[in-house]
């Protein structure tokens, strides 16, 4: 049976919450599920936490869970009737006086923004559908011209393009978050708001191999160390949101075929957010463009794609994750799709390891079409080196390490298993047969690559490769 080599996640909200629901989104082709520490109790992101590990048992797989931190989040303060209309050209004061907001001012609790000011400097509001102007401020205010107007209601959020804001990427309530999360056992934590690398730096020193890393990319400062950031992360999400209210809306696209060549050439998994099937909150039919927007990025080669309110909160939370996965069922079928997985190399650094990799995909081109790749590994090396290739063969990724497979399920074309630590050479073989056989990656007569390492169980030893029939 052919399966999805992108792999799909899913955000858990009220829509999509208790083991009936959680159950059938497994079952319609979720791979992770996200935790959104923006909105939700601790309570309901451990209950949700508990129901996955519960189906993970009862569907004999692996489903990696991901805890998003809410990150800082800029707001302008309460009006006195709750919204105001600002007109174009109108002059608008900004401050920190928490006295409810009228047509003339609203407060502004944050510091780090006046810190930063200059005369001519443009802020956005409410994702950049109202643009103000600084016209003069000081230590605690600051005096704009309405570029832009429209309706401003209530703690609508702000945006301050083109500065690196001082200000962590971590808060005291994303300590918190971390800190649970942590204590729960989620493979992945998505850090918000990364603008440097000392934003990766901090959450590493919090998280160390607790858990992944997935930084998002939702500011532009970001970009302007974009190397070093992917260098520091074991993952990356391109979050469009934002990116595209602080960004040319125009360039996102573009920003984000970049984003995801320079992971895939680090071999750092990523993700592609926001908006794919936004339409289908509401109904239980995407938009022309949605479905070319998901079949786009996995054109792109990314190694999922996610669905946010969708799943949280939309009514069709089920028909969203069946219909993202035949767009990606469809797309990996289109020979456009296997001329750019085919024709995407990178060069081999000079290790053993790289040059097993390199190898292996000489060796699918060479065979016909073996039924998948084992790769036995211990800290998921092996395997992320193995994807990176993006050979059109599934990856079953045999570890010991029940932590290690979950994160793998995140992994373009890859499937873990839990094994037995395997202690010589004559149990490569039948186990990775065996297993294959199993999870129906391979029937009698096909053929398998395995690669492992000698000494088994011990990280960065892959220097095996094997071609193994089926009996």
């Amino acid at each position: 049976m052919e399966r999805p080599f992108t792999k799909i996640v899913a955000t858990l909200g009220p829509s999509s919450s208790g083991k009936e629901n959680i159950k059938a989104l497994a079952n319609a082709g979720v791979n992770v599920f996200r935790l959104n520490f923006s909105h939700g109790t601790h309570e309901t992101h451990q209950e949700n936490c508990r129901i996955i590990r519960e189906i993970e048992q009862e569907n004999h797989t692996h489903y990696a869970i991901l805890a998003d931190m809410q990150g800082p989040k800029l707001r302008v303060g309460t009006f006195k009737n709750e919204k105001i209309v600002l007109q174009n050209g109108q002059k608008f004061r900004l401050d920190m006086d928490i006295t409810p907001g009228d047509e003339t001012r609203v407060s502004l609790m944050h510091p780090e923004i006046f810190s930063i000011l200059k005369e001519g400097m443009i802020l956005l509001l409410n994702d950049g559908q109202i643009q103000l102007c600084v016209n003069d401020f000081g230590k605690d205010y600051m005096n704009t011209t309405v570029l832009v107007g429209g309706l401003l209601s209530d703690r609508k959020g702000v945006n301050v393009p083109d500065v690196v804001l001082p200000i962590n990427a971590l808060t005291e309530k994303d300590i918190l978050d971390l800190n649970f999360a942590l204590d729960m056992g989620v493979d992945w934590i998505c850090l918000s708001f990364v603008q440097q690398p000392q934003d990766v730096r901090m959450a590493r020193k919090l998280i160390g191999e607790r858990a992944g890393i997935i930084g998002k990319i939702e500011k532009p400062a970001a970009l302007n160390h974009l190397d070093e950031i992917i260098d520091l992360c074991d993952g990356i999400m391109v979050a469009r949101g934002d990116l595209g209210v602080e960004c040319p809306i125009e360039a996102v696209p573009g920003l984000q075929r970049d984003i995801v060549e320079k992971c895939r050439q680090k071999g750092k998994p990523v993700i592609v957010a926001t908006q794919m099937l936004e339409s289908m909150i509401n109904v239980p039919v995407p938009t022309r463009a949605e479905v070319s927007d998901v079949a786009t990025a996995v054109f792109e080669g990314v190694d999922a794609v996610m669905l946010s309110a969708e799943t949280a909160a939309g009514k069709f939370p089920i028909q969203a994750v069946q219909m993202m996965r035949r767009i990606i069922m469809t797309a990996q079928k289109d020979d456009a799709y296997k001329h750019a997985m085919e024709t995407f190399s990178m060069p081999p650094d000079n290790s053993i390891a790289s040059a097993i990799t390199s190898a292996m995909k000489q060796m699918v081109k060479v065979l016909a079409q073996p039924s998948c790749i084992v790769t036995y590994t211990v800290s998921g090396k092996t395997t992320f080196r193995a994807a990176r290739e993006r050979v059109l063969v599934p990856i079953l990724a045999l570890t010991s390490d029940k932590h290690i497979a979950n994160k793998l399920s995140l992994v373009w074309g890859v499937y873990p298993i839990v094994t037995d630590h395997v202690k010589d050479m004559t149990q490569v073989t039948p186990i990775a047969i065996q297993q294959a056989k199993e999870i129906g990656l391979a029937k009698q007569g096909d053929e398998l690559i395995i690669t492992a390492g000698i000494p088994f169980a011990r990280q960065g030893s892959t220097n095996i490769l094997h071609i193994a029939k089926v009996d």
